[in-house]
């Protein structure tokens, strides 16, 4: 018999003594993926509005950034929490196979939410569109 339901401790829940569960590896990895998500949805909003600013896109930066603040952020955020969620459930308890399909998809749909937003136009400070800072070995976003 197992030695949990012998001692009386319910073998769902995490003891008391710091051995973790199945409940409380789940929510460290829900805590995990909430944290790498908002990690990742603020680097992107900082990302594109920055090239925003160099290449002078969009009404001001007092828009831009309202805009970056308070619908970009939160909503790149809901969609990675939820991808984070969706593979955490497809490939359960492999963990190699779980931080890489993690690591691939999180940061694809990063890399297309950029692509949508970037603005690929022509301005006076960007002639090409891609701000100058922009390092030439990484392919601006962009379908």
């Amino acid at each position: 018999m197992n030695a949990a339901v012998m001692s009386g401790a319910d073998p769902v829940l995490p003891a008391a003594d710091g051995e973790q569960g199945p409940v409380g590896s789940r929510r460290l990895h829900g805590w995990l993926g909430a944290a790498v998500a908002l990690l990742l949805a603020v680097s992107a909003a900082m990302l594109l509005g920055r090239s925003w600013t160099a290449c002078d896109v969009g009404v001001s930066n007092a828009a831009n950034s309202g805009f970056l603040l308070w619908l970009f952020i939160p909503g790149l955020w809901t969609v990675l929490l939820l991808v984070w969620v969706a593979v955490g459930a497809l490939l359960g308890n492999r963990p190699f196979l779980h931080a890489l399909a993690l690591a691939v998809t999180l940061l694809g749909v990063v890399w297309c939410v950029l692509s949508i937003f970037w603005e690929g136009a022509s301005t006076p400070p960007c002639p090409g569109g891609v701000p100058p800072w922009w390092p030439s070995f990484i392919p601006v976003p962009g379908f």
